[in-house]
């Protein structure tokens, strides 16, 4: 199973992608806004970023552009309707490793997933086996968290909220972005679980690990 990024503004392609690649076992995440995406793609949560060009706020040119210059190796395949071959060798000159026009076939482009998927080294690029902050420690594939050495038993919410900290120390992050990722959009979004469990997390880890950064979410820090 692979943590996908459709960033497509069309609701009705955007939801088309996500069933097909829930139905092959994939966990896609939906963004229809250009900063909303980079912002999502460089939590280095995802193995590959499904792009649009056509978004608001920054076009996918940028998106691409903002990602690549920031270091994220993660495999990005462009869909979009602009087929030029100024577009593709654009696309592809800056960073993207697939660019495919619409209309388009839903089998080939999981067979390019497929294809980008098996590239073990951008897999292991935008996937850690470890995560070190501080003196806190995340070990992805035990799913086992340590502190100063000592193994701290984590729920696997617990860990997957760990796990969203650890890659973005010392930035904030929303309720709403911890939300999605770690519960699903499909959460209430007025529930207050994103709390309880930040404060599950300062119990294991010590109170002044995570930060609360008022009006805006939680920051993760490192000791």
């Amino acid at each position: 199973m692979a943590a996908i990024l459709i960033v497509e503004d069309e609701e009705r392609i955007a939801s088309f992608v996500a069933k097909g690649l829930r139905a092959e076992g994939h966990q896609p995440t939906v963004v229809g806004d250009g900063r909303q995406a980079l912002d999502e793609a460089m939590t280095g949560l995802y193995d590959l970023v499904i792009l649009d060009i056509g978004l608001p706020g920054l076009d996918g040119f940028e998106v691409l552009d903002q990602l690549r210059s920031q270091g994220s190796r993660v495999p990005v395949i462009v869909l979009t309707a602009r087929d030029s071959v100024t577009d593709t060798v654009t696309a592809l000159e800056g960073g993207a490793d697939d660019y495919m026009p619409k209309p388009f076939r839903f089998a080939e482009l999981l067979a390019r997933v497929r294809l980008r998927l098996r590239q073990p080294e951008q897999a292991a690029s935008a996937r850690p086996e470890h995560l070190v902050v501080g003196d806190v420690l995340l070990d992805l594939r035990t799913r086992q968290a340590e502190i100063s050495g000592r193994v701290v038993e984590l729920s696997a919410r617990e860990f997957a909220l760990a796990e969203i900290f650890t890659l973005n120390p010392g930035q904030v992050l929303s309720r709403e972005q911890l939300l999605d990722h770690v519960w699903g959009y499909d959460f209430d979004p007025g529930s207050n679980v994103v709390d309880v469990y930040v404060g599950y997390l300062r119990k294991k880890f010590g109170a002044d690990t995570i930060s609360t950064v008022r009006g805006m979410g939680y920051r993760f820090n490192a000791r």
